[in-house]
């Protein structure tokens, strides 16, 4: 695949690298805007080729202050399909850690709460993301945290994986994601208790030097948490960190807006603030778009070299999936009321014929008591005339 210097509107201005996808910086010539653009190069097949343009679909349905932005995704004049993110400068959460440039404890809280804020955000819109690790975490120049990679991202009405693989990043999977279970939300929360553990330590705390050996411990053996208290790391944090990676999901918090207030409260007024945007729609295609419903999915694919800014780490898109469809013999949604603004003007409409009708009224009672009247005073003038 050639390097092109232009897609559509996009202006590719350097390649920053990639392997079943490229990953370029690129500008909006419209609207003058530094933007990342990934391309699926020919390599792929019919089913990267639907997990990829389901990725975008996913990540564009999103806008959050910790979530990457996908502005838009298309395909070019060869049919490869492409992505167009939000530039991200920075590094990853991975490379931060290796190079001790992690800060202090508060540094570390705030950055986990921004992880904490992200997947909550993401959970509301019914996605889980099944890859929660150091190298799916960016953080940019400004200190800000992103959530990136939704490429095994599972999300209602869709349904990529394959039987036989289990998607995910063994040291962060939970035991129930091991045993080939249906994903849920506490997996996202045992996955982000790991990698707070991992954070706040700087150790991994399930390890192996083979697969069937980290699976083993993540089912059977209970996480040790004295590294924690080693670095003295606060009580809340500790219990908040061992209820997300419980062995039983039962156990672990319902949702990340319990975590999230767990670390709040330590944080304090140092806590970051943050504008939560309401979603938008998922953005519309650029060019002819292939829609593509459903294809069957491989295991992730683990891309090799630091690309800037990071977001080409992984460059083989994974399969999005179907959550929880609806039950059956669920009852069928209510009829929608009409709109209030249309409810108010019927009412005002009502109001105003029945004060015309009252004032018609009114008026004949006044017009027949007048002529009443009248007739009155003529009879009693003409009576001392008949005298």
């Amino acid at each position: 695949m050639d390097n092109p210097a232009r897609i559509g509107k996009y202006e590719l201005l350097d390649y920053l690298g990639g392997g079943m996808s490229r990953v370029y910086r690129a500008r909006d010539t419209l609207i003058d805007r530094i933007v990342c653009v990934k391309i699926l190069t020919e390599k792929a097949d019919a089913e990267a080729k639907a997990r990829f343009l389901q990725e975008a679909r996913v990540a564009g349905s999103l806008n959050h202050d910790n979530v990457i932005r996908v502005y838009d995704f298309g395909e070019d004049a060869d049919s490869n399909p492409f992505m167009v993110m939000e530039f991200l400068e920075g590094e990853d959460l991975r490379h931060l850690m290796k190079q001790g440039r992690t800060g202090d404890l508060q540094w570390k809280l705030k950055a986990a709460l921004q992880i904490a804020r992200a997947l909550g955000h993401i959970h509301e819109r019914k996605i889980i993301h099944r890859d929660i690790k150091p190298e799916n975490i960016h953080v940019t120049a400004n200190g800000v945290v992103k959530l990136m990679d939704f490429g095994i991202a599972k999300s209602e009405d869709v349904s990529l994986t394959r039987t036989g693989f289990t998607l995910g990043t063994p040291y962060y999977m939970a035991p129930e994601q091991v045993r080939g279970e249906a994903p849920t939300v506490q997996m996202d929360i045992y996955a982000f208790g790991v990698m707070t553990f991992e954070l706040l330590t700087g150790i991994r705390p399930t390890d192996g030097e083979t697969i069937e050996a980290i699976f083993y411990k993540v089912l059977y053996e209970p996480l040790d948490l004295t590294p924690l208290m080693a670095v003295d790391i606060p009580a809340p944090v500790r219990d908040m960190v061992a209820r997300c990676t419980a062995k039983n999901p039962a156990e672990r918090p319902r949702s990340f807006a319990e975590v999230c207030a767990a670390l709040e409260a330590v944080l304090g007024d140092a806590a970051p603030k943050m504008e939560h945007a309401t979603p938008p729609p998922a953005p519309a295609a650029t060019a002819a778009v292939a829609t593509v419903e459903t294809a069957p999915s491989v295991a992730p694919h683990q891309a090799r070299g630091r690309i800037s800014p990071e977001q080409a780490a992984h460059m083989a898109p994974t399969a999005p999936a179907q959550v929880a469809a609806t039950p059956a013999g669920a009852a069928p949604a209510a009829v929608a009321e009409p709109p209030a603004p249309v409810a108010a003007s019927r009412e005002r409409r009502s109001l105003v014929i029945a004060a015309g009708a009252l004032g018609v009224g009114v008026l004949v009672l006044a017009v027949a008591a007048y002529f009443l009247l009248t007739r009155g005073t003529e009879q009693v003038a003409q009576q001392p005339d008949q005298a």
